[in-house]
Formats: C-alpha cells, sequence, structure tokens
C-alpha cells in the first residue's frame, strides 16, 4: 500500500466535480483474433504492470491521503462497443459520447474500450480496431499515461517499460520518449516520510491523527520558506533574470459560463514529415495552425478577440513521487501577427520563456507547500473551488496537450499500431481542447469541444487542415 501523494488526491477529488479522466486513442490493424482472445490479452498483460493492478482507498474523514491498494482485473474493465462494423465518423459520435464519462477509481482506476472493424478511419485502406485507453488522472498524467500503454501493447513483452511499483516516480521530460519508471527504495507518505512499521501496524485513520501535526507544522515552515523564494523569484524576474510571468487572457467566446452536454471529437491525422521545419519543433507549428484556425473561426462568427492564448501542460524532468508531474504554462498565440513565419517565432520564443520559467527551482519551493498540507484541509479547499465561474483572466482559452508517444513498434494481439490521439478534459473554463500527439512517423492534432462553444466542429476541423498546411507552406 502506498499513499497518494496530494496532487494526485486532488485530481482525484476534483473528479468528483468534474470529469477529468485521461483518454488515449490508439488505433490497429484489425486482427483475426476474437474479442475473448483479447479480452483475455488485456488481462494478462495488466497482471503484469503494476499501475493497472491497484486502486484506491480512501481514509474515513480524511484523517490522511487515500491509498493505493492491489486489485485485480475485473472484467468490466474490458468493454467491446457494439455493433462492429461502424464508418469512422460513428465512430467519432460515440467518443463523444464517451469522453463526458468518469471511471471510479476506488473501484477500479482504468477501463479500456475497443471499438472493432471501423471503416472509412484515417490513413487506413482496410478497417481498423480502435482502442481508447480510459485512466483516473489520478492514477497518471499524460505522460505516464503513455508509458503504461506502452507496456500495455508493447509487441514484445518487454519488462523494462512495465512500472516496478505502484508509487514509482516517472521521469517525464518533455523533450524524450517515454521511458521506464524509477523504483524508489521504499514507499513515502503524503509528506515524502519513508512508510516503516508503525505505518503497516497501525490504522491509517490513527496514523492520520499522529500525523496532523507534524503535518500543520511542515506547512508553516514550507509556507515561510516559499514565501521567501516567492519574493526573490519577483526580485530575479525584475532584475531581467527569469522570464515575467504571462499576463493571462480574457475570456472570449469559447469560454462561456454555461458547458453543453454535447462533447465532439474530431481528429486529423498527418505524416509527420509533412509538419517538418526547420528550427521549429512539432509542438509550435501545431500551436500556430491552432492559433490561425481558432481565429478563423471566431472571425467567421463575428466573435474575433483582441489576444487569444493556450494553457500547455509542461512535463517537468524531476522524477517526482507524483504521477501527475507537469506545470501548465501560458502561451500568447499571437494572433496579431499575420506573417505565420514571425508568429511560429514569437509562439516558439514565449515557449521557451514560459519553460525557462516554469523550470525555475524557486517554483519547485512553493510546490512543497501543498505536499504537507493535511488531507482534511486539502480536500476542503477543492470542494470550495468555485468550478460554476469563468475568471476574468484565464492562463488561455484553449488547452493543447502535446506528447510524443514513442515508436510505432506497439500492437494489439499482433495487430500493428497506425495512429495514436488524446482528448483533454472540457471543464468550466475550457470548452475547446486539442490534443497534439505522435507515435512513429503520425502525428494527431485532435479537437474536443461542446457545441456551445463550437457549434460546427467539422468547419472547425476543415480551418484547422488549412491552417496547418498555410504554417508549412510559409516556410517553404
Amino acid at each position: 500500500m502506498t499513499t497518494m501523494a496530494a496532487r494526485d488526491a486532488t485530481m482525484f477529488w476534483l473528479s468528483r466535480r468534474t470529469v477529468n479522466d485521461v483518454f488515449m486513442l490508439y488505433a490497429f490493424a484489425e486482427t483475426d483474433t476474437a474479442t475473448d482472445e483479447l479480452r483475455a490479452f488485456v488481462a494478462a498483460r495488466a497482471a503484469r504492470i503494476p499501475d493497472l493492478r491497484i486502486r484506491l482507498q480512501e481514509i474515513p474523514g480524511d484523517l490522511g491521503y487515500p491509498r493505493w491498494v492491489p486489485a485485480e482485473f475485473a472484467s468490466q474493465q474490458f468493454v467491446h462497443h457494439r455493433p462492429d462494423g461502424r464508418s469512422w465518423q460513428e465512430l467519432l459520435t460515440n467518443l463523444g459520447e464517451l469522453l463526458g464519462t468518469g471511471v471510479q477509481p476506488t473501484e477500479f482506476p482504468w477501463r479500456i474500450h475497443v471499438f472493432r472493424d471501423i471503416h472509412t478511419a484515417p490513413q487506413a485502406a482496410e478497417p481498423v480496431v480502435v482502442v481508447v485507453l480510459q485512466l483516473s488522472h489520478a492514477l497518471a498524467d499524460g505522460t505516464r499515461a503513455a508509458a503504461i500503454a506502452r507496456a500495455l501493447f508493447s509487441a514484445a513483452a518487454d519488462p523494462a517499460v512495465v512500472h516496478s511499483t505502484p508509487g514509482a516516480p516517472v521521469d517525464n521530460s518533455a523533450y524524450r520518449p517515454v521511458g521506464p519508471a524509477q523504483t524508489p527504495t521504499q514507499p513515502v507518505d503524503s509528506c515524502g516520510q519513508p512508510c516503516g512499521w508503525i505505518a503497516r501496524r497501525v490504522a491509517p485513520r490513527v496514523l492520520g491523527v499522529l500525523r496532523l501535526p507534524r503535518q500543520l507544522a511542515a506547512t508553516a515552515w514550507r509556507g515561510r520558506a516559499a514565501y521567501q523564494a516567492q519574493r526573490e523569484l519577483a526580485d530575479r524576474t525584475a532584475a531581467g533574470e527569469v522570464p515575467a510571468a504571462a499576463t493571462g487572457f480574457a475570456p472570449c467566446v469559447l469560454n462561456p459560463a454555461v458547458t453543453g452536454d454535447e462533447h465532439h471529437v474530431r481528429m486529423l491525422v498527418v505524416d509527420v514529415g509533412s509538419l517538418r521545419i526547420p528550427g521549429k519543433t512539432v509542438t509550435t507549428v501545431a500551436l500556430t495552425a491552432i492559433s490561425r484556425a481558432m481565429c478563423d473561426y471566431l472571425t467567421e462568427r463575428g466573435a474575433r478577440p483582441e489576444r487569444l492564448g493556450t494553457a500547455l501542460p509542461m512535463a517537468l524532468p524531476a522524477p517526482s513521487a507524483a504521477r501527475n508531474n507537469y506545470r501548465g504554462l501560458s502561451i500568447d498565440l499571437h494572433i496579431d501577427e499575420p506573417d505565420l513565419r514571425i508568429r511560429a517565432n514569437l509562439i516558439a520564443d514565449d515557449l521557451a520563456a514560459r519553460r525557462e520559467r516554469a523550470l525555475n527551482p524557486l517554483l519547485s519551493v512553493q510546490d512543497r507547500v501543498g505536499e504537507a498540507v493535511p488531507a482534511v484541509l486539502a480536500r476542503r479547499d477543492v470542494e470550495r473551488a468555485d468550478l460554476d465561474n469563468v475568471p476574468a483572466v484565464l492562463d488561455g482559452n484553449t488547452v493543447v496537450s502535446s506528447v510524443y508517444r514513442g515508436r510505432a513498434d506497439l500492437a494489439f494481439a499482433g495487430a500493428s499500431v497506425l495512429f495514436t490521439a488524446g482528448f483533454p478534459a472540457l471543464g468550466t473554463v475550457m470548452h475547446l481542447t486539442h490534443g497534439v500527439h505522435g507515435i512513429g512517423e503520425t502525428v494527431t492534432l485532435s479537437v474536443h469541444s461542446d457545441l456551445r462553444a463550437v457549434p460546427d466542429p467539422d468547419r472547425y476541423l476543415e480551418l484547422l487542415a488549412e491552417s496547418l498546411a498555410a504554417v508549412v507552406a510559409a516556410h517553404r
């Protein structure tokens, strides 16, 4: 048993108020393997992956953070969606319905959805089998989720990609392919203290009471250190040693106060070679295309804002006991710059500056405060958080999640992978989100929206395809 990190517990508690699961799509060539055999394949693989053999156990009264406890694969974790033989457009409708659901991590924190014999899929002349891996956000962030999927679908049962312990931290570097988890020598509790013989013999509620004074003292001590770090960061920023903090963005029609009930999914699957521009990352190219598509779409609706920005999760390179090991960046999309070459450069510069600031060690000092807050206080804060109103200033008008999921050497019971995609969750503020996910030589730009923000998702996808072509052409 391993105590959850505070940040992961926050993701769990948030899931009680809004759907925030991680959804990962993998398209494989269709196979003659019977569905029952596919189920057996998943069960056998999951039995070898500790991240897929655990569930949450809450502590009564929130006198401690929830724990990860052992759990076996359950039959309801493999969902075969019938009938087989549907079209790609029909699948997109089914995915929209699926994205409005959430797993219950106290029962099982993940499940797998299988759609067979899908016709007219992108870049596929033959029918495909589409697999959607759904995970509680408490179990994994985008990068750790990709590592779990790689362990599940590895063409060879390679133990190097299997997490060694349920609480193992992951190196979430944004600039390297997903790798194996690193194993700590000993589990740690919510304050980062090793769990010794007392933790194994004393009831969790009692341990929570015993730890409370120490946690309160640690919160106060770390709070003082965080205040000093905040002042030092402000001084260094004023001196020009650290990039300035982002200024945020005003809400636009993509950020209405009320969430629509209908989820829509669209995907643009392209060859990575068509996106390669010297000196530009795929993420920069995608962000530039998204900036143009959003601006054109809002202009057509007569609602073009002065500025647009995106919130971009950035995986942190330092290993962490938290399964959610990332920091959000606020990126200006520079829609006021008409020249797409210059706009791409501005976005790249902004991304570099935001990344440099986010990696400053002084921010990590501030992060450590939350790690020491007692669970009962942390949950209270989540329950009292205002999720019903849109703030006056946002980190971005959309979310873009960009993750490279490694080589295209995955297989589902022998069927080779063709492409992959991901769909960042919608919420009170974000009613349009984007995924940029690559595997091997393909990249998928995915769009997740609700009807209130994007009444015509097909038109938006058209604009995104046109914008992507325009950005590439501008650099030729």
